[in-house]
């Protein structure tokens, strides 16, 4: 089955910059935390990733189920049935998509597009991670008028 969306108006992004589209006080994962914990919390909360902070609260990288599916791949490869004792710095991708919280929010629509990715982090002056937006964030502030 297939679906068609007609719509004789253009939609409007309501909103100026991305702390319009942002949720505030993302769920985050500290750099130093053990896997199986972070693991935990994804699970949880449903996440597929979450972001990594530094002590400061400043993000480091991203964590996904991919990184930590790759992870449990390579030690079964390796016959380690043991505990497992690796810590999120050590899978984490070392890679963070962010805007400022003052970023125009057709800049971050177009980021998000041209970067092919679903979520981009918001970050604050002092580059503390304030916020998230997702794809989903976007689409909820479409409005046709």
């Amino acid at each position: 089955m297939t679906a068609t969306l007609t719509h004789e108006m253009p939609l409007t992004l309501r909103a100026a910059t991305a702390v319009d589209l942002m949720t505030t006080n993302p769920i985050s994962v500290r750099v130093n935390a053990m896997v199986a914990d972070a693991v935990v919390l994804l699970t949880r909360k449903g996440f597929h990733a979450a972001p990594v902070i530094d002590e400061s609260g400043r993000p480091v990288g991203v964590l996904s189920y991919t990184d930590i599916l790759v992870h449990e791949r390579a030690r079964r490869d390796v016959g380690d049935a043991g505990f497992d004792e690796a810590k999120v710095r050590d899978l984490m991708t070392p890679v963070v998509f962010s805007v400022p919280m003052n970023a125009p929010a057709g800049r971050v629509v177009s980021d998000m597009v041209g970067m092919n990715v679903h979520q981009l982090y918001v970050v604050d002056s002092a580059n503390v991670l304030v916020g998230v937006i997702t794809a989903l964030d976007v689409l909820r502030r479409l409005n046709d008028n």
